[in-house]
């Protein structure tokens, strides 16, 4: 009997690390190639992953729950055959890089897999003063100011983590420089603070403690990278949409929509594409390269979708929105939303977005301030449409009333073009006509 191991695979999303959810397989079952044995969770998706060799399995190295790195055993498998088996053809994850769809890398006859590489624009560098940090950890020290040579490194390889820098920001009050009008010198002034409060103990009965993992860590990192990376403004507007009201009833009763959901979303996923297309710096996005930063221009459109699942927030995109019809741009969000509930949005899908929207009027909610998803110039909230009062004509009427708002990356698109597109999404959704120009 030959005891093979099999090792956490790099399911080709440039992740390290995926949670254990289910095994489908217990100690002493038969498995032949390619049957799947578990399922495991990144940050981005639910994989289920097959095996590649046939045999009865021996041991589960790792318990449902436990976040496991790439390259870490996982599961024995015994086998009465010593040859090699032949490589097993793994379930297709979509590559970002490739939307084609690439395969599970790391899959073999045997041995195991060393964890994956950093991709190059990862992989910690030192900096001239001999730092080891990551580019855009050394971009965000030089946007709050920090000198990376007096941050303490907690990172496992030596190098500098997100956390040193924003924990020596916080911190960097304890000296400042203030310059006396009676002498004209700077003088260092030492200022109190206060001693850090140990967390008072937990209290299983009446708290409890959240891992934090997969979907939720990930949403974690983008968020707090966006907020410290991207100087957010806000803007948002009142809009009377009555006629996008009666055209979503109108689209209902055509038997062309018979067989698609109909909502207002729909007509706001147009009226952003319009928009986009008048002002098309908020398709943009800010690059910072060894060159010096550009703003990149697409000319295409990959319109992500906030999406509420119950692995949390996930924000797939639909690809080259702007070539569609309104009829497959309604068949395309129904896909997008339905395959986000099952939990079965692949990579491919959440990357390579170029503009946002979050539907918070959904859960009743009116405007808001999103952060903009990473990579990105813009996100706007169509906010809940209700009826209220309002003018029409010199007369008070009840009409179909709803607040447009969002947040734009101030480096990349100034405030006349923010206001420009707002303006311009909530002309369409006080007339619909618009988009028969």
């Amino acid at each position: 009997m030959t005891e093979q191991t099999f090792v956490l695979p790099d399911v080709g999303e440039g992740l390290t690390e995926a949670e254990i959810v289910q095994w489908r397989v217990a100690p002493g079952d038969t498995v032949a190639v390619n049957d799947v044995i578990v399922e495991i969770e990144t940050a981005k998706s639910l994989v289920e992953l097959p095996s590649p060799f046939a045999g009865t399995v021996g041991e589960l190295l790792a318990s449902e729950g436990a976040t496991v790195e790439v390259g870490a055993p996982i599961i024995t498998i015994g086998s009465a055959d010593a040859t090699p088996p032949a490589p097993a053809q793994p379930t297709t994850v979509p590559e970002p890089s490739d939307p084609g769809g690439a395969v599970l890398v790391g899959y073999g006859t045997g041995g195991a897999v060393s964890s994956r590489r950093r991709k190059p624009a990862e992989r910690p560098v030192k900096a001239s003063v001999g730092v080891v940090a990551k580019p855009p950890i050394r971009k965000l020290a030089r946007d709050l100011g920090v000198d990376l040579a007096a941050v303490t490194p907690s990172g496992p390889a030596g190098e500098v983590t997100r956390q040193d820098v924003v924990k020596h920001a916080e911190q960097a009050s304890v000296f400042r420089n203030i310059e006396t009008p009676e002498w004209g010198t700077v003088r260092e002034e030492t200022i109190p603070v206060a001693a850090p409060v140990a967390p008072a103990p937990v209290d299983d009965a009446r708290e409890e403690s959240i891992p934090v993992r997969g979907v939720r860590k990930a949403t974690a990192n983008a968020m707090t990278s966006s907020a410290y990376s991207a100087p957010h403004v806000s803007v948002w507007v009142d809009v009377d949409a009555s006629r996008t009201m009666e055209l979503v009833k109108r689209l209902k009763a055509s038997p062309d929509f018979a067989d698609v959901k109909i909502s207002p979303l729909l007509i706001m996923a147009r009226a952003v594409i319009w928009a986009l297309r008048r002002t098309p710096m908020i398709n943009a996005t800010w690059v910072d390269g060894d060159d010096g930063a550009q703003i990149r221009m697409r000319h295409y459109v990959n319109l992500g979708i906030a999406a509420a699942t119950p692995r949390g927030l996930l924000v797939p995109n639909i690809k080259d929105a702007q070539a569609m019809n309104t009829r497959e741009l309604a068949k395309a969000l129904e896909s997008l939303t339905l395959t986000a509930r099952d939990g079965k949005t692949s990579p491919a899908d959440q990357t390579g977005g170029t503009f946002t929207i979050t539907n918070i009027g959904v859960f009743g909610v009116d405007a808001g301030t999103p952060i903009i998803n990473p990579g990105e110039a813009g996100i706007i909230a169509l906010g809940a449409i209700r009826q209220k009062p309002w003018v029409v004509d010199g007369e008070v009427r009840p009409r179909w009333v709803t607040t447009v708002s969002g947040s734009f990356d101030h480096r990349v698109v100034d405030g006349d073009g923010i206001s420009r597109f707002i303006a311009d999404v909530a002309s369409v959704l006080e007339e619909p006509a618009l988009l028969l120009d």
